[in-house]
């Protein structure tokens, strides 16, 4: 049974940075590719980013792009998420979850298609 744990969330102002982590445990996260999703209140939970398996392959939400970064700390078993220049419209609640299959330009931002969620951390960007 692969369990996520996400922390590093909190309240910062716009421009500020945060970095996120994803932390497993029952598994070897360099074996899963792994998505970082968010969701704001009222709204469908969208892709943000997401790195892949042995080739490390990663993908980024038009929104995000140039601004997030993701990666992977083998060592501690763990994904981080990279966030700067934070915009209000980034605030939301930030899930992690794992799949256990090479993700694909158009299926990584799929919910449907990962196997293992977090239970999130929240992001707040608010001056």
């Amino acid at each position: 049974q692969v369990r996520l744990v996400e922390s590093g969330g909190g309240l910062v102002q716009p421009g500020e940075s945060l970095r996120l982590s994803c932390a497993a445990s029952g598994s070897n996260l360099e074996h899963s590719a792994i998505g970082w999703f968010r969701q704001a209140a009222g709204k469908e939970r969208e892709g943000v980013s997401c790195i892949g398996t042995y080739d490390n392959i990663t993908y980024y939400g038009d929104s995000v792009k140039g601004r997030f970064t993701i990666g992977r700390d083998n060592a501690k078993n763990t994904v981080w998420l990279q966030m700067n220049s934070l915009r209000t419209e980034d605030t939301g609640i930030y899930f992690c979850a794992a799949q256990e299959w090479p993700p694909t330009p158009t299926g990584w931002s799929t919910p449907a298609l990962y196997d293992y969620w977090g239970q999130g951390t929240q992001v707040t960007v608010s001056s």
